[in-house]
Formats: structure tokens, C-alpha cells, sequence
């Protein structure tokens, strides 16, 4: 029996089968960027014009002027150039149509753009939304941040209960010293029972559920990554915006998500 246990023991290393492996979060979706060109379109599409908040750029859809990869990093760039009736040009870069998840954690290691103007943002939308609209269909804010109050990044949810239009939006904020000339990770984990936000692991706000209401709580269905720097708008633009900052870049280091298993 001694001998018996000991090949089983030795088994179990060489092949890791006979016990299960700690539980923890395992990278299941990834683009660190390690190519060069337009964003890997297996992974990426693109909302394209104009989209909602009042915002004055144009999101443009396969130009690498908006949207490239080089040297490591995704770069989102907005410009100051006429198109399409806009003055502005930017990228907004989305999963809806490659990937989807419900719980996990999202992150992005980032350096943002700055100046009076811009808004980039690292967030999450339900996939449900061209059916029941938003905020019903549930955002997740992992990061954003205005370009008139340049060291704040935020992260909040909206939900048909809570969200801006109402003034009931839920989150919290984060000072940073110089994020566009830093990076600095920004991430959520999403269980069934909360959302928790991070900047650099470091742990800000906790939405906790507090009704199966979907009203409340749409964070039990399918959503998807969004990536995009938007110029002026409600927020972006309440203090105007200063042309002579342009062109403006988001860089993004990588983009990782990861399921609790």
C-alpha cells in the first residue's frame, strides 16, 4: 500500500491530474499588441460616426490616422481634421462582435491623452442594448477620465436605477500623479454579487447588488469592451476644448481579461 501511494503521489505531479489546481483568475482573452497595423479585426470592430453626448468627433473605422498598432502598444489618436461634417476625428474600438463575458476581470495597462477636451474611457456595455436601450442594458466605467481635471480617473456603473441622467450614477474616483505620462493599470472584477474597481490593484469602489432587479442590477448577462477617445461632449466638453493640444493620444499597453476558475 506505502509503494501503491507513493507511484500514485508521483503520478499526480508529473501529470497534475489527481487534484485540482488552485482557484484564482485565468487569462481566457488577451491583445498585448504585438504586431503592427490596424487592430486585429478577429478582436476588434468599430463603432463609427457620430454616437450620443454631444461629443465633436467623428469615430472613423479602419484608418491608422484613429487607430494603430505599433511599437507595442494600441494607439488611439484623435485629430483636428474636417470629416464627414466633424471637426474632429477619433477611434472607438469594440468587442461586441468578437467577444463577449459575463463575470471576470477586465483590465488595461493605459497612458492617457490630456488637455481641455478630451475624455478617454476603458469601459463595458450589455450586449442587450439595441433591445432594451440604455441604461437598462447595464455600463460598467472601468476608466475615464476628462481632459479639464486631468489627474481624477473614475470608475461608476449606470443602470436603469442609477445612472447620470438621473444624478444617481454610482462610483468613485482615484487621484493620480501625471497618468499621460505614466501607465497605469485599470481594471474591474465582476462577480454575481458586485463589481469591484481597481487602479494598479488597488481596490476604490465596490458596487454591491442589492436587488435581482434588472433596474438595479443588469450585471447578470453577456457584455463587451469598449476602448475610445471621444472629444468635447456633456462631460468632456464642459470647459470647452483647447486645440491646441491636437493630435491626442491614447496609448494602450495591453488589454487582458480573466475568468475565476
Amino acid at each position: 500500500m506505502f509503494v501503491r501511494t507513493i507511484i500514485i503521489s508521483t503520478l499526480c505531479l508529473a501529470f497534475s491530474s489527481c487534484s485540482s489546481q488552485e482557484p484564482g483568475w485565468k487569462l481566457v482573452w488577451s491583445d498585448e499588441f504585438d504586431y503592427t497595423g490596424l487592430p486585429d479585426p478577429s478582436k476588434w470592430t468599430y463603432d463609427t460616426g457620430y454616437i450620443a453626448n454631444n461629443e465633436k468627433q467623428y469615430y472613423t473605422e479602419s484608418r491608422t490616422e484613429n487607430a494603430r498598432v505599433e511599437d507595442g502598444h494600441l494607439i488611439i489618436e484623435a485629430r483636428k481634421e474636417k470629416w464627414e461634417g466633424f471637426d474632429y476625428t477619433s477611434a472607438r474600438l469594440v468587442t461586441r462582435e468578437t467577444a463577449t463575458w459575463t463575470y471576470g476581470r477586465f483590465e488595461t495597462r493605459a497612458k492617457l491623452p490630456t488637455g481641455t477636451g478630451t475624455w478617454p474611457a476603458f469601459w463595458m456595455l450589455g450586449t442587450n442594448i439595441r433591445e432594451v436601450g440604455w441604461p437598462a442594458c447595464g455600463e460598467i466605467d472601468i476608466m475615464e477620465n476628462v481632459g479639464f481635471d486631468p489627474k481624477v480617473v473614475h470608475g461608476y456603473v449606470h443602470t436603469e436605477a442609477y445612472n447620470h441622467t438621473k444624478g444617481t450614477q454610482r462610483g468613485s474616483s482615484v487621484k493620480l500623479d501625471r497618468p499621460w505620462e505614466e501607465f497605469h493599470l485599470y481594471a474591474v472584477e465582476w462577480f454575481d454579487d458586485r463589481i469591484d474597481f481597481f487602479v494598479d490593484d488597488h481596490k476604490y469602489f465596490t458596487f454591491e447588488k442589492e436587488s435581482d432587479n434588472d433596474d438595479v442590477w443588469p450585471f447578470d448577462k453577456p457584455h463587451y469592451l469598449l476602448l475610445n477617445l471621444a472629444i468635447g461632449g456633456n462631460w468632456g466638453g464642459q470647459q470647452g476644448i483647447d486645440d491646441s493640444i491636437f493630435p491626442q493620444q491614447y496609448i494602450v499597453d495591453y488589454v487582458k481579461v480573466y475568468e475565476w476558475r
